[in-house]
């Protein structure tokens, strides 16, 4: 199931999940949008795949949304999230919430309740997708980080309270990528990735079980190891 089956990765990673032969199940929380994306996906692969609608920040839909599945999926992908204008999220209240409740809040209850079944299933595969923007809070986007600093910390402390249960949680961290959010901001190619290069990496981590946090570009290991550490005397006077 790729939660946020609309978006550039979502598309990309459903296609690699049904070249591999596996039935995908599309979240969207527009009709329309996500019909088209099942229809891309059957002519592209002739896979077997369906639509169910879900608004990330509809929580108190998400548990009849799980009760309706009827058998739960063996692997969940989280790809949602939004990219906010830093400067209006400063000045807006309600669209810095929006931001904090797609990019953190929606997407950690859900997989948090899919979790307790996979649990008392005693298998299945989580996949959150966060960012390198939540590894340190930059002046330039610190209520997008925060939220994806949010995510990586509940994966963390879920993949640590489930590891011994037979259930695996999954931390992706992208980096860059070429996609409709970040159309129009200038990229360096040395750091960027396309959406299906994630949706590939998203797919070994999760079948391999070797890794359990994966840099899809691992230059960004390296740029993220120095940023790590600066002293927050120099790292506050630095904008990038």
């Amino acid at each position: 199931m790729i939660i946020g089956g609309t978006s550039d990765i979502g598309r990309a990673t459903a296609l690699v999940y049904a070249d591999h032969g596996w039935k995908v199940i599309l979240t969207a929380r527009n009709d329309e949008e996500g019909l088209r994306e099942v229809n891309h996906l059957l002519i592209a692969s002739q896979a077997k795949a369906e639509l169910c609608r879900l608004d990330i920040l509809d929580t108190e839909s998400f548990g009849p949304f799980i009760n309706s599945l009827g058998t739960l999926p063996n692997t969940v992908v989280c790809v949602v999230g939004m990219l906010p204008t830093q400067s209006r999220a400063v000045a807006d209240t309600a669209y810095a919430s929006l931001s904090l409740r797609t990019n953190f809040e929606g997407p950690a209850i859900l997989l948090g309740m899919l979790a307790d079944r996979f649990e008392k299933r005693g298998t299945g595969t989580i996949v959150g997708v966060s960012s390198i923007a939540g590894n340190r809070g930059r002046a330039s986007n610190y209520v997008y980080g925060s939220a994806k600093a949010g995510l990586t910390a509940f994966l963390s402390g879920l993949r640590g309270r489930l590891w011994h249960s037979g259930v695996r949680v999954v931390t992706v961290m992208p980096g860059f990528v070429r996609t409709r959010m970040t159309d129009g901001m200038k990229l360096s190619p040395f750091l960027t990735a396309e959406p299906e290069q994630v949706a590939e990496a998203i797919y070994e981590a999760a079948e391999s079980r070797h890794r359990d946090i994966i840099y899809v570009r691992r230059s960004w290991r390296l740029v993220m190891g120095v940023i790590a550490a600066m002293p927050e005397g120099v790292f506050k006077r630095v904008r990038f």
